[in-house]
């Protein structure tokens, strides 16, 4: 047990979905998970452990933005041996190529938190994906006839941009596909402790063009997301 977390030792698998939001966590353990179970319970952030295809599978609630999700990965990892992450967000589409509705595959996550300027110093730290989780979820959502795109995104400590689009422009004009505000630091944890991490994001609106979906797509799009994310999970 942590300040964070009243879990036992056991209680999580060794593959975890990472929603932001607490309810989606238990929106995705009540309908995709069998013989589920509540683990945490702290600061009303769940968890649930169950099954996916007879493999056991976690999910927790990370929260809004990097320092909330690094305090739970950094906890899942070294206190309940957690072994591979799998984000399950929306994001900010930063390319016309890149739809709504599509998933991001985050290769790489740049990001404008003090988080890693605190820990590298003079170096531009560049976290990335576990190789073989990204392509599983490649082959996953090219199996199951869903759009994706593998590529970089920026995980931002700013949700309202004061510039809009302008100021995600640099990074625009060199490939970055998508905005979102956890993959970073899920990446950089991931590479210090040696375990394995994706981040799947389902593009919700795009800043260049305005489209977004509506409360329906929305909703259809991030059950194609969370059953590539528990393929993933569970070894595809």
């Amino acid at each position: 047990m942590t300040p964070h977390n009243n879990a036992k030792k056991d209680d999580y698998a060794e593959a975890v979905l990472l929603p932001g939001d607490p309810l989606r966590a238990k929106w995705i353990a009540e309908n995709f998970l069998d013989d589920v179970r509540a683990v945490n319970t702290v600061r009303n952030c769940l968890g649930f452990t169950g099954s996916y295809r007879g493999k056991p599978v976690s999910v927790q609630a990370s929260g809004m933005g990097q320092p909330s999700l690094a305090i739970y990965v950094h906890e899942l990892i070294n206190v309940y041996g957690v072994k591979s992450f799998i984000r399950v967000g929306t994001c900010g589409g930063l390319s016309e190529r890149v739809k709504v509705r599509d998933l991001v595959l985050a290769q790489t996550a740049s990001t404008d938190s003090a988080m890693n300027r605190n820990t590298f110093k003079a170096f531009d730290f560049a976290p990335g994906a576990d190789f073989e989780l990204l392509r599983t979820a490649a082959d996953a959502a090219e199996t199951g006839g869903v759009r994706w795109h593998a590529g970089a995104i920026v995980s931002s400590d700013v949700f309202y941009q004061p510039e809009g689009l302008a100021g995600y422009a640099t990074l625009r004009e060199h490939g970055v596909l998508a905005v979102e505000m956890e993959a970073s630091a899920l990446y950089t944890l991931a590479a210090r402790f040696s375990v394995r991490a994706l981040a799947i994001c389902t593009m919700t609106d795009c800043l260049v063009t305005g489209d977004e979906l509506n409360a329906d797509e929305r909703q259809s799009s991030l059950e194609d997301m969370v059953r590539i994310a528990l393929d993933v999970a569970v070894g595809g």
